[in-house]
Order: structure tokens, then C-alpha cells, then sequence
């Protein structure tokens, strides 16, 4: 009988060896893929390696739902005859940036050609001067100047979120578009399905039955599981009739409304854009529909990109650029580095998460050490504890160098900008982290105006009546568990 029993314990033994050489082959598989096969930063692969490595199991699963890489294919495609004439629009402006008249009408235009050129090389982010432009700060101006516009719409409205809540406001959205398409409007709505997996098609079933069109980006294949939760579309966009659009930080939610008990008062930053730039947000739209709807895409009409004629409107040059983890170009935070290198007095930049790589860094130590005041405001409470944490001790970092580091202290801070010189500011949906540089997809407004980058200078200057201070005394002061959290977030901050 025992010997019986040990050839059991040893028939078990063997099968455990033979698992556990299958797990450690495929884990070493994995770190071969991750190492030759995609294209990371250093810091990413040896923190998937770490995860992979103190995980076998648990690693390989987290690496299928979060480490996967899109490969870098025509995800967003676009019909021949918009690609020429987009392809022809943006020659003529690369043509014209050769020239000394490239918009006369803006005297700052000519010492950010360069930056204007990058932009239209890589991303085809036409330039356009006839806008205007609206700031707007808070959850019920945003709302209700969105709600105005939707129920002034005439012909179609296109509206996109990463976050789309079944709430109060988002039901409210929701009966304004039903009512609007009982009026016969159109009305195409795009939402993540991540970002807002509390929506379902089944809360959409009246807007569907009124003839609203609605499609999920990168829908689940399987119940709770979703191979694509790590590349996100993280856009927000609304298009009205050709003629208003709106892009920036905010999603739609209570919360956004500074209604959530655990964020209260909510600050962000949103532009309301009337002009040219509104067709560079229809066609970013279009793509991003296209990609996702194979029964109903939209095709070219003239109805999508109309003339529009502004009165009294002042030079207002907006180039609309995206990113994403399809593109080889990391065109978002190219245009932040640009900027950043151009700034010459003043940096000024509101963020959530301030997990940015070694270049990002990098340029803003340089430019507080060549004399620039860099002022980086972050909020002062965590809506993810470990980007939180890393977050903290990046803006810690720079301390060092002489930047001005506040924390906002009057509930949750949500603003991506980033404004220089009082001349040019940038407003999107692009938090400054490795995940909007390179795995989200993203779109901001780079618009070269001074009075809106005046008037979001004077807003950060407001922000900070409700701001502490961060100094090396205080940052210094921090416990030894606090020390402990920003060490582990920093070790996993490539792949946050």
C-alpha cells in the first residue's frame, strides 16, 4: 500500500514538473514576444517582465487583457476622394510654411511654423485661422451650451465620449437626441465600451427605435472580458450640423456635474469651437465611426463639411491632431514637446496623471534650467491609487530644478492643457502618461491664439486660490508607506 502511495506521490510530482515547465516555456515565450516582436520603451519591457516573471499565471492573463500592442495597420480609414483632397490640402500648407506669408494675419504664426509643419507632416492636422472659440470650465456651462446646441441642431449631430453614463445626465442627452431625431434630424452616437460599460444597447433601445444610430469602439467578444481594455478610444467629440464642435476632457456622468461624494466639485477644461477646425473634428469623427460600423458608414457629403462664415471673429489658428497605438508617431506628445521646447518665459500645465517618460521629463527640466517658469498643477486626490502615487513623485521631481508644483485641493482636477508664452495652449482629452501618449487613442486643439492662452493662463491663476503648494520640505515629510507606494507605482509606471 505505501509503496502504491508513493508511486502516486511521485506520478504527481512528475505531472507538477512537466506543468510547470509548460508555464515557464510559455512565460518565457511571452517575454521573448514582448522583448523582440514589439515595439516598447525599456521601461515597458522589463516592467512586463517583472509581471510576467512574479506571475506566471496571473501575468499571462493581465498580458492578454492589458499588454497586448495593436498592430500598426489602417485601423481608421478614409475614402479616396476625401484622402485627395486632404493629401492636397496638406501639400498646399507644407508649400505655403516655406513662404513668409503663411497666415499674415497672425504676427506670432511665423515663429511656430515649425510646429505647425510637424503636425500637418505626421498627422495631416490641417491648419485653419476662421474660428472661434468658447472656454468652458465647469460641468454646467459645458452641459447646457451642449444641450442649447443640440436642440438648435438642423440637420445632424455626432456625438462621442469615452465615458457615457445611463444617469441624470446622461438620460437627459439621451431624450434630446430622440426628441431631435422625431424632427427628423440624424444623430450618430460612438461611446468606449470600457469607459462606459454601465451603458447598453438595451439603454438605448427607444434612441435606436427612433432611428438613432449607436456602435461600441472595440466591443467586448466575450461577457466582463475585453482583449482591447488596454488601447481605449479616449476621444471626446461632438459635431453639430458641420458648424459646432466640442473637444476636451469632459465625459458624460454626474460626476462631471460635481454631484459624485467622492470626487465633489469637478474641474475641468472643454472647448466649444465654431470655424474651420469643426471639419478636422467631423472627419476624426467619421474615422473613428467608420472603423466600428460596417452596416452603416458614413459616406462623403458635402452636408458633413459645410462653408461657414464667421462676423467679427479674430485670427484664431487651431490645428485639430490624434494619436493612437495604431500610429507610429507619438503625434500628441510631440506637439507637447515642441511646444515645451519653444517656451521662452512661461509654461503652464494642468493635468490628472503626470506619468510622463524620460523625454517628456527631460524637456521640462531643461526648460525650467534655461530660465522658464514652469508652473504643473495636479489634483491633491486619487481616482487611481498607483497613478496616483507616481504621479506625485514625478511632479516631486522637478522640484529640483526650480518648477512651480500645485496641488489642487477643491475637489478633482480632470484639465489636460498645457499653455506657453501667453500665445499658443493646447486642450484635448490627452492626460500627460504613457497611456495617452502611446496606448489610448486621443485628440487635442493646438490653437495659436493669446487671447485663449491668456484667458487659460488666467484660469490656472485662478485654480490657484484652491491649491496648496508642494516644496521639498513637505515632500520630504511624506511617511515611509507613502515612500513604499510611489516606489511600487514608479516600478509599474510604464504599463499604468
Amino acid at each position: 500500500m505505501t509503496d502504491l502511495s508513493n508511486v502516486f506521490i511521485l506520478e504527481g510530482l512528475i505531472r507538477n514538473n512537466y506543468l510547470f515547465i509548460v508555464l515557464f516555456l510559455l512565460n518565457l515565450s511571452f517575454v521573448f514576444t514582448i522583448i523582440f516582436m514589439e515595439r516598447r520603451s525599456a521601461g515597458s519591457i522589463w516592467a512586463w517582465i517583472l509581471v510576467l516573471s512574479l506571475l506566471p499565471i496571473l501575468g499571462f492573463i493581465l498580458y492578454l487583457l492589458f499588454g497586448r500592442q495593436i498592430q500598426r495597420k489602417a485601423i481608421f480609414e478614409i475614402s479616396e476622394k476625401d484622402k485627395k483632397g486632404l493629401n492636397q490640402l496638406v501639400s498646399q500648407q507644407l508649400n505655403a510654411l516655406k513662404e513668409d506669408n503663411f497666415d499674415p494675419e497672425n504676427p506670432h504664426i511665423k515663429q511656430y511654423k515649425t510646429m505647425i509643419r510637424s503636425l500637418l507632416y505626421n498627422n495631416a492636422a490641417f491648419y485653419t485661422n476662421q474660428n472661434e472659440v468658447e472656454i468652458l470650465l465647469d460641468g454646467d456651462t459645458k452641459f447646457n451650451r451642449l444641450k442649447e446646441d443640440i436642440q438648435n441642431a438642423q440637420s445632424y449631430i455626432h456625438i462621442q465620449y469615452y465615458i457615457f453614463r445611463n444617469d441624470a445626465l446622461g438620460k437627459s442627452i439621451i431624450d434630446l437626441l430622440e426628441q431631435k431625431l422625431d424632427e427628423g434630424i440624424e444623430v450618430k452616437m460612438l461611446y468606449d465600451d470600457i469607459g462606459s460599460k454601465s451603458l447598453s444597447f438595451r439603454d438605448l433601445k427607444t434612441f435606436k427605435k427612433r432611428g438613432g444610430l449607436v456602435e461600441a469602439f472595440f466591443p467586448s467578444k466575450l461577457p466582463i472580458i475585453n482583449f482591447r481594455m488596454n488601447n481605449r478610444n479616449h476621444r471626446k467629440i461632438v459635431v453639430i450640423d458641420g458648424k459646432i464642435g466640442y473637444v476636451g476632457g469632459f465625459n458624460v456622468g454626474n460626476e462631471y456635474l460635481g454631484l459624485s461624494k467622492k470626487f465633489g466639485n469637478w474641474r475641468d477644461t472643454h472647448l466649444r469651437i465654431k470655424g474651420g477646425a469643426v471639419h478636422a473634428l467631423q472627419l476624426r469623427f467619421i474615422l473613428d465611426w467608420n472603423s466600428q460600423s460596417s452596416r452603416y458608414d458614413i459616406e462623403h457629403d458635402s452636408k458633413y463639411f459645410p462653408k461657414v462664415q464667421l462676423e467679427n471673429t479674430e485670427n484664431m489658428g487651431i490645428q485639430i491632431a490624434s494619436s493612437g497605438p495604431d500610429e507610429f508617431w507619438e503625434q500628441i506628445k510631440y506637439g507637447y514637446l515642441k511646444m515645451i521646447n519653444m517656451a521662452k518665459k512661461d509654461i503652464y500645465i494642468q493635468t490628472p496623471y503626470f506619468v510622463p517618460d524620460e523625454s517628456f521629463m527631460d524637456a521640462l527640466k531643461i526648460a525650467a534650467l534655461g530660465g522658464v517658469n514652469v508652473h504643473l498643477m495636479i489634483p491633491n486626490k486619487p481616482d487611481h491609487p498607483f497613478v496616483y502615487w507616481a504621479t506625485y513623485k514625478n511632479a516631486a521631481a522637478l522640484l529640483e530644478v526650480g518648477a512651480n508644483v500645485y496641488l489642487y485641493e477643491d475637489g478633482f482636477l480632470h484639465a489636460k492643457t498645457l499653455t506657453i508664452d501667453d500665445e499658443i495652449t493646447s486642450v484635448g482629452t490627452t492626460n500627460m502618461d504613457n497611456r495617452s501618449f502611446a496606448l489610448n487613442f486621443e485628440v487635442n486643439a493646438f490653437v495659436y491664439n493669446e487671447t485663449i492662452a491668456k484667458q487659460l493662463r488666467e484660469s490656472f491663476e485662478e485654480d490657484l486660490k484652491v491649491c496648496s503648494k508642494l516644496t521639498t520640505e513637505r515632500y520630504e515629510q511624506r511617511s515611509l508607506w507613502i515612500k513604499f507606494k510611489e516606489s511600487i507605482s514608479q516600478l509599474l509606471s510604464p504599463i499604468l
